[in-house]
């Protein structure tokens, strides 16, 4: 299983260089950012000075959407990022959550993201491709390969990330949860003939190592921030029918409303709903042993990275952490297999 971290870009440049660059020796494989740009620091200038400064790292937006950019500007954006990183960057494609709606606009459709996954993985390439009716084509790429993560929680956005995607995105740490989203996108990877080892699915959520009243206090903003997208399920496939488990409509019951302007904010007004339980549930929490059997959970239901949501506060702490005690018996038992 590989490890990642996730920026939601609020603090200083100096700080997350410093953050990746200890990730990287510490063992992780990727560093993420939020792509929120009203709300936090623009992410691709901050992904740049970051590559620069690392040597095996991956880096990418966790997650863009089709809406925020013109498509030909995102394109460039990629592939230059695939130049400065020499080839080291993923793309992360949601429906626009944080960034859309703190605008007063709605997210992308499932076609929209399709479309626009493909549009921009061919213009890092080289490939032409048509826009507005013109064929256009990016002459200085150097015909990177771009891998492409969708975030889908739906029976349908689900399906579509298994036709299509490199990788799914959960945000969430439930393993039950986890398997029951994963399964749905697998099962649509083998109905296009793909190969299923080939799919990759990551499991992002909040850690903290320690007391568990400390946990909870540190990582209750998570499971409010994934209600929002409980709630368009919810909306969309309602509470009976089986499309959306009982045990996430349960949860949101009392989810009164969000306010993104305290978007993924431990601190936050719109976190009374949620119980000891489900924060135990959707994040990894505790002690190292807790910690180890939570991650092995995990990837018995089929997560081949997990990413922290480093922003819980201590973040040094928590990578310097999982580099010394976590990580290493993940890479001791891949040796021992053999992968």
């Amino acid at each position: 299983m590989e490890f990642a971290i996730t920026f939601k870009g609020d603090i200083s440049l100096e700080r997350t260089v410093a953050l990746c660059k200890q990730a990287e020796v510490a063992g992780f494989d990727y560093a993420w950012f939020f792509d929120s740009h009203v709300l936090w620091r623009e992410c691709y200038t901050t992904m740049a000075v970051c590559m620069k400064e690392t040597k095996r790292l991956r880096f990418g937006p966790c997650v863009s959407n089709p809406l925020v950019r013109d498509w030909t500007v995102a394109s460039s954006v990629y592939a230059n990022m695939c130049d400065i990183s020499d080839g080291r960057f993923d793309l992360g494609v949601g429906r626009g959550d944080s960034s859309r709606r703190l605008l007063g606009f709605k997210p992308s459709s499932l076609e929209e993201m399709r479309d626009f996954t493909k549009f921009t993985q061919d213009m890092v390439a080289g490939k032409s491709v048509e826009y507005l009716g013109k064929s256009q084509e990016l002459t200085w790429t150097h015909g990177h390969k771009m891998p492409a993560w969708v975030a889908a929680y739906g029976p349908k956005a689900l399906a579509s990330a298994g036709e299509y995607a490199d990788g799914l995105i959960l945000q969430i740490g439930d393993p039950w949860l986890v398997k029951w989203f994963a399964d749905q996108a697998k099962e649509a990877v083998r109905k296009a003939g793909r190969n299923e080892k080939d799919f990759r699915i990551m499991a992002a959520a909040p850690v903290w190592l320690g007391d568990i009243d400390k946990c909870r206090d540190q990582t209750r903003w998570f499971p409010a921030m994934v209600g929002n997208h409980v709630a368009d399920l919810v909306e969309r496939y309602g509470r009976e029918g089986g499309s959306v488990p009982q045990r996430l409509t349960d949860y949101i019951q009392g989810r009164k409303g969000y306010d993104y302007k305290h978007h993924a904010d431990k601190d936050a007004d719109h976190l009374d709903f949620i119980s000891n339980d489900v924060i135990d549930s959707f994040s990894v929490l505790g002690s190292i042993d807790q910690h180890l059997a939570k991650l092995r959970e995990l990837e018995d239901a089929g997560v081949t990275q997990f990413n922290i949501y480093l922003m819980c506060g201590e973040e040094e702490r928590m990578v310097a952490e999982y580099g010394e005690h976590i990580i290493p018996q993940f890479k001791k038992a891949r040796a021992t297999a053999g992968v």
